[in-house]
């Protein structure tokens, strides 16, 4: 006889409210301006403005809304009312006929993050694994593959190693196949394994033999398979088949237009500062048409909505504050940890955690992620992605510290003043960065010249 048995399970599941203010603070510019647009589609108090309500007219009007009543004899007539007025209330200025231009000219692409994304939020996995999961989607570059190592994001996140493993597998059975790698072998590997290759000779020459498949040794790989070197030429035309940056078909930077949410400048005085852009940002406020619906009047049921939709609005609002109030909070914190970068360049710029800068402003690290994700910063070098600022780096022996992204700088300058018919081995480059007071790996040099899509020096080689 089976017998009956209880269980007592612990879940954390997140108010809308709190998910939406998590999705904006995400959301790049563009993204942000549609996720309002739609809110004041379906929300007949909002309007776009000029303008937006402040934080004190909202606590103001919360203390107001108990003397209110409504005025309205039934809820269909609201609705009757929102349709006719066709929200026209704030949406001829000129600020919002800029906007509707640029968006309506734009070629809807969608990014690889939000592609992520989509399916992410149709999948079955645990809410924490989608959570952590989430986090993992703002480390994935335009190639497709993670930017820093499993190891290092739980240290970033805090959160455990196995539960960042568990996110990583999840997305990496998602489309495009071989998305969320660390590297190269690792998204060869996933897109044999989606096509049940694993004891194949494609799957053993790429899991055991890459660097002799980059340097078309066959004969080297044939006697090490013990396969003839037809077959294994056979197998290096099947990988050359794969897709080696499976995220390039949604690269950002096919699309033309990059809207920076800050800008780096000096005033007169030598000093820098951080400022938002607020370039195409909605600015919404709630209807005064609405509000003063809430005068007189006795429906409970057109009562009840109203409530509920200025409530929205006001999360909505209150949303928006934050996400500005954070970016431009982080963004004050950058500049004091990369004056040097202002200054001189990006070979410049020094090591900073994302850890380190929610400890100054007093949030958590996730926040921090959330909130640099697929935002842009104007500065004297350039428009420059947030996260760009956010690595791990080298100490020198002077006692300077450079970053991954200096040294990744320095590292390319480094090959393109070589002389062309004698280029420089990684051997070669890891002396003259120790000349240059960095101590870096051979391999790490080989991982950052991959990441910049400069080939090996036999093939790099020019006559």
């Amino acid at each position: 006889m089976a017998g009956l048995h209880q269980s007592l399970s612990q879940s954390q599941s997140l108010a809308p409210h709190i998910r939406q203010s998590l999705e904006i603070l995400q959301a790049s510019t563009l993204e942000l301006n549609q996720l309002v647009q739609q809110s004041i589609q379906f929300n007949p108090v909002l309007d776009d403005d000029s303008e937006s309500i402040s934080l004190q007219e909202l606590e103001k009007e919360q203390s107001d809304e108990n003397k209110d009543a409504v005025s309205q004899e039934n809820y269909e007539d609201l609705r009757e009312l929102a349709i006719i007025e066709n929200r026209s209330v704030g949406t001829a200025s000129d600020a919002q006929e800029k906007r509707d231009y640029m968006m309506n000219s734009l070629v809807g692409a969608k990014t690889l993050q939000q592609h992520l994304l989509d399916q992410l939020d149709i999948s079955l996995a645990r809410d924490e694994v989608r959570d952590a999961a989430r986090l993992l989607v703002g480390d994935i570059n335009q190639k497709g593959y993670l930017e820093s190592p499993l190891s290092q994001l739980a240290v970033i996140f805090l959160l455990p190693f196995e539960l960042l493993e568990e996110a990583r597998n999840l997305l990496q059975r998602f489309d495009p196949v071989g998305v969320a790698a660390q590297d190269l072998k690792e998204c060869l590997l996933i897109q044999l394994e989606r096509k049940q290759l694993q004891d194949s000779l494609e799957y053993e020459i790429v899991r055991l033999h890459m660097d002799a498949l980059a340097r078309k040794h066959f004969s080297q790989i044939a006697k090490a398979t013990k396969t003839s070197e037809e077959d294994v030429k056979d197998a290096a035309r099947h990988i050359a088949m794969l897709d080696p940056a499976p995220g390039s078909s949604f690269d950002g930077t096919n699309n033309p237009i990059v809207l920076p949410d800050l800008c780096f400048d000096k005033d007169d005085d030598g000093q820098w500062h951080a400022s938002l852009t607020n370039e195409y940002l909605p600015k919404i406020k709630i209807n005064d048409t609405y509000k003063s619906m809430l005068s007189t009047g006795r429906d409970k049921n057109l009562q009840n909505y109203l409530r509920r939709q200025i409530q929205e609005g006001r999360y909505l609002i209150k949303a928006l504050d934050q996400r500005q109030e954070t970016i431009i909070a982080i963004g004050e914190e950058i500049i004091l940890k990369q004056i040097d970068f202002l200054e001189k360049g990006i070979s410049h710029l020094h090591p900073l955690t994302m850890n380190d800068i929610a400890d100054k402003i007093g949030i958590h690290a996730t926040t921090v992620s959330r909130a640099v994700h697929a935002k842009y910063v104007r500065t004297p070098h350039g428009v420059i992605e947030l996260r760009r600022f956010f690595s791990s780096g080298y100490t020198k022996k002077s006692g300077e510290t450079v970053s991954n992204s200096g040294v990744r700088d320095t590292l390319q300058k480094i090959i393109e003043g070589e002389d062309k018919t004698k280029p420089l081995s990684d051997s070669a480059i890891e002396k003259l960065l120790k000349e240059k007071g960095l101590k870096v790996a051979r391999r790490t040099i080989a991982k950052y010249r991959e990441q910049l899509g400069i080939l090996p020096s036999h093939l790099r080689k020019g006559f």
